[in-house]
Parts: structure tokens; C-alpha cells; sequence
């Protein structure tokens, strides 16, 4: 407090002295066009974030609305509903309710009213004099402190920033990587100032208030632009500070609740892992099924002994250090005020303790049951290897050979395949008869394992007597294959000689039906009868031949009939068609039915045109006869219709009328309410809304703010009386004040990170955090889905919340 009234004291010490002199330049046009130039594009900086702008602020502020916006948006206060009328009376009643909000907040104003005089010196003052009272009043720190390089002090707001040097001190002082204080010179100011001014510009979004030429150029720059042009530094280093603190913030509680996640994840996998192996050991341990072989029930005796030895000791320290993490983690959570982890099902401690017992009962027994059998095996190992071994080279070589006897490729082959398939067949034979001494060996061996009680004699006996069947079924097989073949290869002979035959007779008739088509679908054009007489005798001719022709197509097919009865009667399974050619049966019918029925259509054809032919005649003699008639008197017409239009069109005008409309919008009053204005010692729910618009909280009259509002009422009225007691009011303020990390706080850190918006994106993320913490966010971030959302836009409000437990990440 005795800071700020120092502070207050010095401002009014240092402005009064320079009262003269700001009255002799307010008519100096070179320091008016530089007031102009730093107010608005200081208002402009502030005014953007409202999504609108100034262009001259001589007309923009007289009617006193954005002066208001600007007042909202610098103090984050709301004010009174402005007025939407024109007229002088409203625009002077908006000034009026922005000057009483400045005067509100301690800012004295010295002839400054809304109704001022309308002289070009006191609309100047009226609309410089608001803009420094809003910079003194909301902009009151500008000492910002200039460490090295500079090591100097700022004793005038107006010689002591002309030669650059300050600027570029104070940027260097905050962003050091941004300007190389060391190369600057102070001989050079003009160098100097447009550094500053650019480097700000582009990397502070600092708008460039300030001409670096018009300060060199001056001999005393102007203070109160100056002034205005540092004020944005401190905003713009001051933004950066509370983004700082947000993003270390949201560090802190991204760190623990990483952590967390971190051991739960370790829990679940270092169970997981447990439980699988148990599962996969004890089907192991319970297994009682003999081996057939001696190898196989020694390695199962090695495998035992190394799961004693190597396997089973690391699962019990996992079964240890598993029941450690869990409790470590339940504590780490309990102490930093999260929710009890509850790992998935079938994954507690206690699971993994009953699945631990079973393997224990499993592995009883086992070991003496292993070398039990080894002893048993070694008598019979011997005997049964060596009848193993015959049996499967027998069985390797049947293979796929009673499948390969069953084939019924011949049935789609062709007469030459047929030939083929009959000599591998002959090679087949030969080398079945060379497996006949293996067959009597496999039997011999079989029989003598039968006589010295082998345990798996049914298995032996089984297999012997399933080669024995095969080797019976593979001879009935063969000759079955060698009848087949012979006979279709007798059946494909006969065939072929009627395809053949078939080919050379359905070509040239063919070819004769395809002529025909065409001439009897050709288009003919007369001009005359005997023209179409010669016509009507080439097509007598023609149908004469039909009868032969029919002839030639009943054998054709008689051919083809024959071919198929055979393959009716033997059932032959044809691969193809003719080899010979590729006319077929229905072809020839299509096209021999297609001629008959052009040979009617040419008939008519020809009878149409040749009574055309006779009609045209008659025709041509009546209209030469009548043209000479009716000639002249059609040109009259035509004459008398052309004269006609052409006096229509010159005369065709329509006049064109329009009619306008006006509407008007009237304004609507708006009132606030003071908060306790009953004296009952309670608030009701629009007074205590009221109180915290007030207090800077964010609640419109929008979904998302009547949302915000009944979640704090559910707080502070949780038993819906429609009253909030100032206890209750005194515990929210005491909470939503303490400086602990809850889910609002980091939800209100991440508002900063976000530039108040309701989202985030993730390149705010990515630039205001760590990478792995960025990553972090965007991996466990929903997408927002509001009305103002944009492509790429993520749910912090919803994550902030998951982070306490409050909802499901």
C-alpha cells in the first residue's frame, strides 16, 4: 500500500511540471500525429483480444463503445450495459459511464468530460487525457529492472530512451537470446530503436507504436507515448511470468501423477507377466502323458530340474517385489490426495497368491513320476524304435499316393494328356511291386513286440494293420486307375474323328448364314419401281436355296448330337470344346432362326417400298401441279408477318420501380445489483453471481457459464435452500484462495497456458512445457467439442479433473 502511494506520489510529481508544456505542443501537428499513432496502436493491442480494432481514435471513441471494451478488456471488470442508440444523448452517457468507471479506480480527471467544447484542442484533450488516466491507472509499474549489461538507470521518460539503448536493455534484461547487447553502439540510436522496435514486434507481439526517426528527430520525444509504448513490455513480461508459474504448476502435478501411472503400469505388467507364466507351468507340472521315447522323458526329467533351478527362483522374488510395489504405490497415492489404485481383475495380491498355491500343489509328484517312466521305457525303446522307423519310411512313401490313384484327371483331359497319364501309370506299378519286403517286415516286427507285452502295443497294431489295409487298397487302386485310362482313351479317339468332321462342315455353312444376314439387313435406296422389282427377284432367288441349306444345318448338328450321346452314355467329363474350331450348335441356330426371320422383314421391306415407289409417283404430279398456285401467295404473307413483328418489338418498353425499407433495433436497459442489499445476512443465487463477476470470475450468460455458476452454487448451497450464508461464503473464498494443487487450480493454469480459452492446442503444449509432460497431455487429452472449437483443439477442463479423480482420463 505505502509502495503504490509512493509510486502514485512520484507520477503526480513527475507529470505536473510538464502541464505547460503539454499545452504548448497540443497544437504542434508533428506531436499530435504522434499522440494519435501511440494511443491507437496501444488500444489496438488490448482491443484485438476482443476480436476488434481502431482506425482513428478521434471518431472511434466518440460514441464511448469500444472505449467501454477497452476498459473491460484492460481491467477484466465488466460495466454497466453501454447504450446502442445514435444520438448525441447516448454516446455522451457511454463516455460519461467510462470516465466514472476511471474515477472509480482513484484516477483524478482534470477537465475531462464527455460534453466538451467542439474545438479540435478539446477533442484532442478528450480523448488523449482517458487514454494516460487508463495507463496510469492500469499500467502503474513501468521500473522494470535493467541488470547487466546496462547498469544504468531511466531518469527521463524522454532523453533517456532516445538513443535506443533503454529498449534494447530492457528486452536483453528478460529475453537475452533475442538481442546481442554487446554489439549495440550508442553513437548509433537510429540502428538502436529499430532493433528494439522490430525485435518486439516480432517476437514480443508488441505492435510498433513508436517511429524511430521521429524520436531522433526530435530534440525532446514525446514523454506520455514513451510511457505508453514501455507499458506493453511490463504486460508482455509480466503474461510470460504467470505462464511460467501456470506451466511449473501443472509440472509438479504432471510429475507425481506421472509417477503414479508409472508404478501402476509397472504393477500391472510385472502381474500380468506373473500370472501368465503360472498359467503356462502348471498344465506343465500336471501333465502325466507318457512319451514314446527315451530322449523324450529324459528331457523332460532336464526340463524339471532347470524350472527347480533357473525358472521358478526369479518368479518368487517378482511374487516379492510385486506385493512391495503394491503397497508402496497405495501409500504414494494416499499421500498425494489421489484415488486408491485398484489394479484390473483377477490381478490382485490375492489372486496372485491363490494362482502361486496351485503351482505349488502341482509340482508334487512330478519329479519320481518322470524317472518312474525313463526305467519302464529303456526295455522296450529298442524294439519299438527300430519298427517306428520302417513303418514311417513306408508311410512317407504312400503318401498322397492312394489320393494320387483316386484323381479323376482324366475325365477333363484331352486325348493326349490321356496318352501321358498311362505311362506314368506303368511307372507306378513298377515301383509298387519293389515295396512288397518292406510291407512283410513292418508285419514281422509288429508280431514280436505283440509277444513281449509292448504298452503300446494297440498303437503298433494299429499302425501295422493300417499299412497292411493301405497296401491292400493301393493295389485294387491301381488296376482300377489302368481300366480308366484305357477305356477313356478309346472314348477321346472316337471323339475327336466327329470333331473333326463337325469343323469341317460348320465353317463354309457358317460363313454362307453370315452372308446371308448381311443381305437381308442391308439398306437399300430406289428412286424408281423397277428398281425395286429387280429387288423383289434377287430375294425369290435367294429364299429358293433354303430348304438345302436347312439340310446342311440338321446334319451339322447331327454330328454334334452323336458326340454328345457318347459322353451321355460313358459319362465322359468334357475339358473343353472343339479343338477344331469355335463355332458351336446354338450359334448355328441363333443365326439360322436370325434368317428366317429377316426373310419376312425383307419381304415386307420390299412391299412397303415398292407401294412408296407408286405413291411418290402420284405425289410428284400433284405438287407441281399446285405450286404454281399457291407460290405467290405465301411470299405476301411472309412479307405482311415481317412488317408486323418489327413494329412490336420497337414499341415493347416496361418502366422499372423499386420501393426501400428501413428497420430499427430500440436498446434495452440493463441494472446491477449490489450484493447484501437486504440486510439478511445471506446472498440469493443473482446477488451472489453478481459478487462473483465481481471478484473476476469468468460467468456469462452462456451454457458454459451457467454451468460454471451451478457448479459453485452445488458448493456452496448443497442442500438447494436458494440462499447462500456468508459461512459458506467465507469457506469457498478460502478455498478457491489457498495455494494448494487442486483440480480448479491446475484447470485455471491451463486457462493461462491457453490465452483464457476454453481449449487448448498442441502447440501451446508443446511451447509452455517440457516435451516428455507435453507429450504426456497430448496422449491423455480428449478433443474439445465446443461450439468455439477449432481443428486440433483438446479438453484440458476434462483432464484437469481425471488428475484428481474426479472423472475417467
Amino acid at each position: 500500500g505505502s509502495a503504490g502511494t509512493g509510486r502514485g506520489e512520484r507520477t503526480n510529481d513527475y507529470m505536473q511540471p510538464e502541464e505547460d508544456w503539454d499545452r504548448d505542443l497540443l497544437l504542434d501537428p508533428a506531436w499530435e500525429k504522434q499522440q494519435r499513432k501511440t494511443f491507437t496502436a496501444w488500444c489496438n493491442s488490448h482491443l484485438r483480444k476482443a476480436g476488434t480494432q481502431i482506425e482513428n481514435i478521434e471518431e472511434d471513441f466518440r460514441d464511448g463503445l469500444k472505449l467501454m471494451l477497452l476498459l473491460e478488456v484492460i481491467s477484466g471488470e465488466r460495466l454497466a450495459k453501454p447504450e446502442r442508440g445514435k444520438m448525441r444523448v447516448h454516446k455522451i452517457s457511454n463516455v460519461n459511464k467510462a470516465l466514472d468507471f476511471i474515477a472509480s479506480k482513484g484516477v483524478k480527471l482534470v477537465s475531462i468530460g464527455a460534453e466538451g467544447k467542439e474545438t479540435m484542442v478539446e477533442i484532442l484533450r478528450l480523448e488523449t487525457k482517458p487514454s494516460w488516466c487508463l495507463l496510469s491507472c492500469f499500467c502503474p509499474s513501468l521500473c522494470l529492472s535493467l541488470a547487466e549489461p546496462a547498469h544504468f538507470a531511466l531518469f527521463c521518460l524522454s532523453h533517456s530512451w532516445k538513443d535506443g539503448l533503454g529498449f534494447c536493455a530492457l528486452i536483453h534484461r528478460h529475453r537475452p537470446e533475442l538481442i546481442d547487447y554487446g554489439k549495440l553502439r550508442k553513437d548509433d540510436p537510429l540502428t538502436n530503436l529499430n532493433t528494439a522496435f522490430d525485435v518486439a514486434e516480432k517476437y514480443l507481439d508488441i505492435p510498433k507504436m513508436l517511429d524511430a526517426e521521429d524520436i531522433v528527430g526530435t530534440a525532446r520525444p514525446d514523454e506520455k507515448a514513451i510511457m505508453t509504448y514501455v507499458s506493453s513490455f511490463y504486460h508482455a513480461f509480466s503474461g510470460a511470468q504467470k505462464a511460467e508459474t501456470a506451466a511449473n504448476r501443472i509440472c509438479k502435478v504432471l510429475a507425481v501423477n506421472q509417477e503414479n501411472e508409472q508404478l501402476m503400469e509397472d504393477y500391472e505388467k510385472l502381474a500380468s507377466d506373473l500370472l501368465e507364466w503360472i498359467r503356462r507351468t502348471i498344465p506343465w507340472l500336471e501333465n502325466r502323458a507318457p512319451e514314446n521315447t527315451m530322449q523324450a522323458m529324459q528331457q523332460k526329467l532336464e526340463d524339471f530340474r532347470d524350472y527347480r533351478r533357473l525358472h521358478k527362483p526369479p518368479k518368487v522374488q517378482e511374487k516379492c517385489q510385486l506385493e512391495i510395489n503394491f503397497n508402496t504405490l497405495q501409500t504414494k497415492l494416499r499421500l498425494s490426495n489421489r484415488p486408491a489404485f485398484m489394479p484390473s481383475e483377477g490381478k490382485m495380491v490375492s489372486d496372485i497368491n491363490n494362482a502361486w498355491g496351485g503351482l505349488e500343489q502341482a509340482e508334487k509328484g512330478y519329479e519320481e513320476w518322470l524317472l518312474n517312466e525313463i526305467r519302464r521305457l529303456e526295455r522296450l525303446d529298442h524294439l519299438a524304435e527300430k519298427f517306428r522307423q520302417k513303418a514311417s519310411i513306408h508311410e512317407s512313401w504312400t503318401d498322397g499316393k492312394e489320393a494320387m490313384l483316386q484323381q479323376k484327371d482324366y475325365e477333363t483331359a484331352t486325348l493326349s494328356e490321356i496318352k501321358a497319364l498311362l505311362k506314368k501309370h506303368e511307372a507306378f506299378e513298377s515301383d509298387l511291386a519293389a515295396h512288397q519286403d518292406r510291407v512283410e517286415q513292418i508285419a514281422a516286427i509288429a508280431q514280436e513286440l505283440n509277444e513281449l507285452d509292448y504298452y503300446d502295443s494297440p498303437s503298433v497294431n494299429a499302425r501295422c494293420q493300417k499299412i497292411c489295409d493301405q497296401w491292400d487298397n493301393l493295389g485294387a487302386l491301381t488296376q482300377k486307375r489302368r481300366e480308366a485310362l484305357e477305356r477313356t482313351e478309346k472314348l477321346l479317339e472316337t471323339i475327336d474323328q466327329l470333331y473333326l468332321e463337325y469343323a469341317k462342315r460348320a465353317a463354309p455353312f457358317n460363313n454362307w448364314m453370315e452372308g446371308a444376314m448381311e443381305d437381308l439387313q442391308d439398306t437399300f435406296i430406289v428412286h424408281t419401281i423397277e428398281e425395286i422389282q429387280g429387288l423383289t427377284t434377287a430375294h425369290e432367288q435367294f429364299k429358293a436355296t433354303l430348304p438345302d441349306a436347312d439340310k446342311e444345318r440338321q446334319a451339322i448338328l447331327g454330328i454334334h448330337n452323336e458326340v454328345s450321346k457318347i459322353v451321355q452314355t460313358y459319362h465322359v467329363n468334357m475339358a473343353g470344346t472343339n479343338p477344331y474350331t469355335t463355332i458351336t450348335p446354338q450359334e448355328i441356330n441363333g443365326k439360322w432362326e436370325h434368317v428366317r426371320q429377316l426373310v419376312p422383314r425383307r419381304d415386307q421391306a420390299l412391299m412397303e417400298e415398292h407401294a412408296r415407289q407408286q405413291q411418290n409417283e402420284r405425289l410428284r404430279k400433284q405438287f407441281g401441279a399446285q405450286a404454281n398456285v399457291i407460290g405467290p401467295w405465301i411470299q405476301t404473307k411472309m412479307e405482311f408477318h415481317l412488317t408486323c413483328r418489327s413494329h412490336e418489338y420497337s414499341n415493347n418498353t416496361a418502366p422499372l420501380s423499386f420501393s426501400c425499407f428501413s428497420l430499427s433495433v430500440p436498446g434495452m436497459p440493463w441494472q446491477l445489483s449490489f450484493l447484501g442489499c437486504d440486510h439478511s445476512g445471506t446472498l440469493g443465487p443473482e446477488e451472489f453471481k453478481a459478487c462473483l463477476i465481481s471478484l473476476g470470475y469468468d460467468i456469462g450468460n452462456d451454457a458454459q457459464g451457467e454451468a460454471e455458476f451451478a457448479r459453485i452454487m452445488s458448493i456452496v448451497d448443497p442442500n438447494r435452500m436458494g440462499v447462500v450464508t456468508f459461512q459458506a461464503f467465507i469457506d469457498f473464498m478460502s478455498r478457491e484462495t489457498a495455494d494448494t494443487d487442486t483440480a480448479d487450480q491446475v484447470m485455471a493454469s491451463f486457462k493461462i497456458l491457453a490465452g483464457d480459452k476454453n481449449y487448448i492446442t498442441v502447440d501451446e503444449l508443446r511451447r509452455e512445457l517440457p516435451p516428455d509432460q507435453a507429450e504426456y497431455c497430448i496422449a491423455r487429452m480428449a478433443p474439445y467439442n465446443g461450439r468455439d472449437a477449432v481443428p486440433g483443439a483438446l479438453d484440458y477442463m476434462s483432464f484437469s479433473t481425471a488428475l484428481y479423480g474426479e472423472s475417467d482420463l
